[in-house]
């Protein structure tokens, strides 16, 4: 697949072992919110919520948290009001970096992400600054278990897909991003497992670190991740 590399295998193997389920479903609740705030409560018209929603129940985030967040989000219960903007920066080895951040605070957010880029080797740039080197793509993942190799791919390009990878514990197929919802409710019909439906950042071309400068670029995007404000991080990064 074009722009996939072997980072986001172990990425999907880290965020799926590693990340506590609180921290999970707080960034949940922030899309679920913003994505109401912004589109309104009604999934069958909001794309955006509908696929946040679906990405919850996935994650076995409780029905109640999600109608509270919707909620909120359209301004039926007070609630904090969220924003959501985007940071671009190089870390070592020179990788792109893109941030989605939802944040409460702007002010604060920055300083926060401005202090981990500075302590980790990494440099917060422009607006604009690498975004170019990422393609906007929509991304399915299912379970392996689903099906053979063969019959997810056949069944995945015959629901419309763009391309298909498969790992050892898990298959990803590509999408446009205006099919991404139709592409996956086609498959969850035909009962496939889906663990997720996101649209993603993917990179045109990966930078590759030898392994002290991956190291050092791992602990920069261990930080960002951890920041509660910081959504998603996309890279270019990959290793030998």
């Amino acid at each position: 697949m074009a722009g996939h590399s072997k980072w986001a295998n172990i990425r999907h193997r880290k965020g799926a072992q590693d990340k506590k389920r609180a921290k999970v479903f707080t960034k949940l609740i922030k899309e679920i919110t913003i994505a109401s705030r912004l589109g309104g409560g009604d999934i069958s018209s909001n794309p955006r919520l509908r696929k946040a929603v679906s990405n919850a129940k996935s994650s076995n985030l409780p029905s109640d948290k999600i109608e509270r967040a919707i909620k909120k989000g359209t301004g039926e219960l007070e609630g904090v009001i969220y924003e959501e903007v985007t940071y671009e920066g190089y870390g070592p080895g020179g990788v792109a970096i893109l941030i989605n951040i939802i944040t409460d605070n702007k002010n604060r957010t920055v300083a926060e992400i401005r202090h981990i880029f500075s302590k980790f080797d990494g440099n917060l740039g422009e607006n604009g600054s690498v975004s170019w080197m990422f393609d906007k793509t929509g991304q399915i993942i299912m379970e392996s278990k689903s099906g053979s190799e063969d019959t997810v791919f056949e069944d995945a390009i015959d629901a419309g897909a763009d391309d298909f990878y498969a790992e050892n514990n898990f298959y990803l197929v590509s999408t446009s991003v205006d099919q991404l919802m139709v592409i996956r409710d086609r498959l969850d019909n035909a009962g496939y497992v889906i663990k997720s439906a996101e649209i993603e950042m993917v990179p045109k071309t990966n930078q590759i670190l030898d392994d002290l400068e991956a190291n050092k670029f791992l602990k920069l995007l261990d930080a960002l991740e951890d920041n509660d404000d910081v959504n998603k991080v996309y890279t270019n990064f990959d290793f030998d």
